[in-house]
């Protein structure tokens, strides 16, 4: 590469430690500058083994999806305090309460993401309860 060119500011990946994705990337690197915009696609509760953790349970379903963000967010080099957004969709917003159980302790309390709640009819799997969307931002 010359010194005119630029490396490309977009770059896709996965955690190996989360459930590997099938027909898309579980994140995109977007460069900043001076930092790293991490979005991650809706995650799910799944384990490394594609595995359903939690059926029935949304604190449980929630746990193991902020397992699975925290997982991609330290393989981008951050840690959850760089978490800034998440969308969250859920299918029972009556048992919320247990979501919020579940994340607070994940994400920096003193400094919250901002957050978004949609209840919807059904997710990609009649097991699945919960499916949240992140967004990163990570300091070079």
């Amino acid at each position: 590469m010359n010194a005119q060119q630029k490396s490309d500011p977009v770059k896709f990946f996965s955690s190996p430690s989360v459930a590997p994705a099938t027909g898309y990337s579980q994140a995109v690197e977007i460069d900043l500058g001076n930092s790293k915009m991490i979005l991650l696609s809706g995650q799910v509760p799944l384990d490394i083994n594609r595995k359903i953790v939690g059926t029935g349970d949304l604190g449980l379903q929630s746990e193991q999806i902020f397992e699975n963000i925290k997982k991609i967010i330290e393989a981008a080099g951050g840690t959850m305090n760089d978490l800034v957004k998440t969308v969250i969709y859920t299918t029972d917003i009556s048992q919320i309460s247990k979501f919020r159980v579940a994340r607070d302790k994940y994400i920096n309390l003193k400094q919250p993401p901002v957050s978004t709640l949609v209840e919807v009819n059904k997710l990609f799997r009649e097991e699945v309860l919960i499916e949240i969307e992140a967004t990163a931002i990570i300091k070079k």
